[in-house]
């Protein structure tokens, strides 16, 4: 850690974006799993400062945020949005702190670890200073797949997301919910926050698209975050990213083919054995996951796991998952990667 703290000391842990949807969550994590620290300091813009939020039973006064907010700071957990990482990320940096940050604004720069730590803890060891969270959805869909890559590597990965408001932050989340209430009593509803009618109704994604190739940002994610988190450059993605009216947590239908052939048992029981995530795979009861069960809980539940029946080689399978998109998508992960500094 880059900080001037002694050896032993509890860190003192700033979260930055502390009222948005994550950022509850990050709260909520840091105390449910008893993180050791010193002191919590809860940064927001100036609108947000003054409110208060509670943490282990006190009430804790959010803070503007500002150009100084991080003297004495060890590990500043950034949720603001990339513009606000971009700018004060590096400030956090000079003043001592370590960068743990879940925008997108590091994600793709070389020099900064990306790190899912069930998959690549040892990379926290090689930060400047910043460390990236994945993309939601990359973290969903890659962590019950790592197991399976690490005994027989996957060469091809065909991804499919059903994702959720809580994607799109707080305010999405309470789209989906006003617009849901004015279709069900007839009333007309004008999108404010996603760019089409989200109550009973789905899109695409909701990023850019690129003009070159047709694929918007959050399918190009899942490659280049992929590669870079699996350390390998050869492995094949594509993704195709939906919008879904439910309310919190991402499904993923997940085609993946390995190098050699591999049987539906044994991918069970590989991922039955791994961490972050939990097999719910029952065909007799057709009951496979779901965001229902999947919100509000730390596993990644993964299901329908079945041979892919175009490929005669017997190297591909089929599967579905389902995580929360606030917890192992964001908030859970970035303390977990708190947790190994």
């Amino acid at each position: 850690m880059s900080s001037g703290r002694s050896a032993g000391a509890l860190p003192v842990v700033a979260v930055v974006g502390a009222t948005g949807a994550v950022g509850i969550e990050l709260l909520r994590c840091l105390e449910q799993r008893g993180f050791p620290l010193a002191q919590l300091r809860l940064l927001a813009s100036a609108r947000s400062a003054g409110k208060t939020l509670p943490f282990r039973g006190e009430p804790l006064v959010v803070e503007a945020l500002a150009e100084d907010s991080f003297r004495g700071v060890d590990i500043a957990l950034f949720s603001a949005g990339g513009g606000i990482s971009k700018q004060f990320a590096p400030l956090a940096v000079e003043q001592g702190a370590v960068v743990v940050d879940n925008s997108s604004a590091f994600r793709r720069d070389p020099a900064v670890p990306l790190v899912v730590p069930e998959i690549n803890p040892q990379m926290v060891k090689t930060h400047r200073g910043i460390i990236a969270n994945p993309n939601c959805s990359t973290i969903i869909a890659i962590t019950p797949l790592w197991p399976i890559h690490r005994v027989n590597p996957i060469k091809r990965l065909i991804l499919s997301t059903y994702q959720a408001a809580s994607g799109g932050g707080a305010a999405a989340m309470e789209e989906l919910r006003e617009s849901t209430h004015a279709y069900l009593q007839r009333q007309p509803f004008t999108p404010r926050v996603l760019p089409h009618p989200y109550a009973f109704n789905l899109f695409s994604h909701n990023s850019a698209i690129n003009p070159d190739n047709g694929y918007n940002e959050e399918e190009l994610k899942a490659l280049y975050e992929t590669r870079k988190i699996y350390g390998d450059e050869s492995i094949r993605v594509t993704a195709t990213c939906v919008r879904v009216p439910v309310l919190r947590a991402h499904s993923i239908a997940i085609n993946f083919e390995c190098e050699r052939p591999i049987t539906p048992d044994t991918v069970r029981e590989l991922i039955g054995a791994a961490p972050g995530v939990r097999l719910v795979d029952d065909r007799e009861r057709n009951y496979f996951p779901m965001p229902a069960d999947a919100s509000g809980t730390d596993p990644i539940l993964v299901g329908r796991i079945r041979a892919d029946l175009s490929d005669p080689s017997g190297r591909s399978i089929a599967l579905f998952v389902a995580g929360d998109q606030l917890l192992k998508g964001a908030a859970l992960n970035a303390v977990q990667i708190a947790e190994l500094l």
